[in-house]
């Protein structure tokens, strides 16, 4: 018998689409007559098409009690679809599932609550589906409670939570009540930094310490890099890599549909964004102008982001985030022109470019997160995370801050300052 927690053989989830296609009308008349033509006809020239889609295909892999492995791939790839199916939220077409213990999900915001309930209420009634008693979810209720940080609102329906404070209760409530399998996707991100930090350690406190098993998806490489001793990655439904968490992600990231230094959405309707403003292109370019996945220390390097704006009205502000390898925050920079700032942006396409200077960043991989915002009130009308990725060397040549110096260079930037060391005279207050 295997020692698996996680068993899935032969996965497989189909969907059914429907497609409608419509007579194309130019006025009004058209659609009265295409109407009444139904009334006698049936439906006329309208032609129905049905098409199988199948978001997982042929699915098969085991995860060891105690293992924190991560799923990883493209929008698209799978991902969500098999934590669905893990989580019995949806059933498979085909294959077999086979889960040793109980599981507790954290997917996307507004799923596992009851929006009317109370925080309180909500704590009891998860501990309930995962089979817990009362007595069993008092013992962790006010750990549950400090770790989410939300107990002035405990007795508040969960549906006047902001996004943070939900996702906050939900994974204490997921991590806490001792379920053997923990499964997480991007839903992480709503929250601050600060507690992201504070969920990354928990999960690995449960793996390691608790001896529990966690499925974790994010699009987030040095995360799950971070977390993850193993991943799997997912493309078009199907596991097309599963091994070791660093192999894993060097080969999503150099996937050519992840192209790197450059990432362009040809149709806008599925790009990134809302009615507003739809994500385009995003590039790293090295000082010929080209695309550079690799950029030299010493050499300038330009963030390049192109974005459509479909409705007027709107004060856009773009924005480009860089994260290092480690996952820790270089700088966040947007456009700090204040006409456009303070100003709706016309329809129409648009590029913003920020070019780093030479002898700026740290050595090692670099990922860029493209965003448009409007500051006031705040809304997100895209945030791409790890839209592109480059990485900086350095030729040791002394031309860098490093000079000649090959042992470890700690900090998140590597700036060459001017520096002047001169005889002087000796300070008087010195004998």
């Amino acid at each position: 018998m295997s020692s698996a927690i996680i068993q899935v053989e032969g996965l497989g989830k189909k969907y059914r689409l429907h497609h409608e296609q419509r007579e194309r009308y130019t006025a009004l008349r058209d659609v009265l007559v295409q109407q009444a033509r139904q009334l006698f006809q049936g439906r006329g020239n309208d032609a129905a098409t049905e098409e199988d889609f199948w978001a997982l295909k042929d699915v098969s892999f085991e995860v060891k009690q105690g293992d924190v492995v991560g799923i990883i791939g493209r929008n698209g790839a799978g991902k969500s679809t098999l934590l669905k199916l893990l989580s019995r939220i949806t059933a498979p077409t085909v294959g077999r599932i086979h889960l040793r213990g109980r599981v507790a999900t954290l997917l996307e915001v507004g799923t596992g609550f009851h929006p009317e309930l109370t925080g309180r209420e909500n704590i009891f009634l998860n501990g309930a589906i995962l089979g817990m008693d009362r007595v069993e979810i008092r013992s962790k209720f006010d750990e549950i409670v400090a770790f989410a940080e939300v107990e002035k609102f405990l007795d508040t329906p969960v549906k006047r939570y902001s996004s943070g404070m939900y996702v906050r209760l939900a994974f204490a409530v997921a991590a806490h009540l001792d379920p053997e399998i923990l499964v997480v996707d991007e839903v992480l991100a709503v929250g601050d930094a600060a507690f992201q930090k504070k969920c990354l350690g928990k999960m690995s406190d449960v793996a390691s310490r608790e001896g529990r098993t966690v499925l974790f998806v994010s699009h987030n490489m040095p995360t799950v890099m971070r977390l993850c001793r193993r991943a799997i990655l997912l493309d078009r439904g199907s596991i097309v890599m599963d091994g070791p968490c660093a192999e894993v992600a060097h080969r999503y990231m150099n996937d050519g549909k992840f192209t790197g230094a450059e990432r362009l959405w040809e149709d806008t309707a599925k790009a990134p964004g809302n009615e507003f403003a739809r994500l385009l292109a995003v590039r790293v370019l090295g000082p010929e102008g080209r695309p550079a996945p690799r950029v030299d220390i010493t050499k300038p390097v330009t963030l390049e982001m192109e974005f459509r704006v479909l409705q007027g009205g709107q004060v856009l502000v773009p924005n480009l985030h860089l994260y290092n390898e480690e996952g820790t925050c270089v700088f966040v920079t947007g456009d700090s022109d204040p006409v456009a700032r303070n100003t709706p942006r016309a329809p129409g396409f648009y590029r913003s470019r920020v070019e780093i200077p030479a002898n700026y960043l740290s050595e090692g991989g670099h990922y860029v997160n493209a965003v448009v915002s409007t500051i006031n009130p705040v809304i997100l009308h895209f945030y791409e995370r790890d839209a592109v990725v480059f990485h900086v060397f350095d030729e040791m040549n002394g031309d860098s801050a490093r000079v000649d110096y090959a042992g470890p260079y700690p900090g998140v930037v590597r700036p060459k300052f001017p520096w002047v060391t001169a005889l002087s005279a000796p300070s008087p207050a010195v004998n």
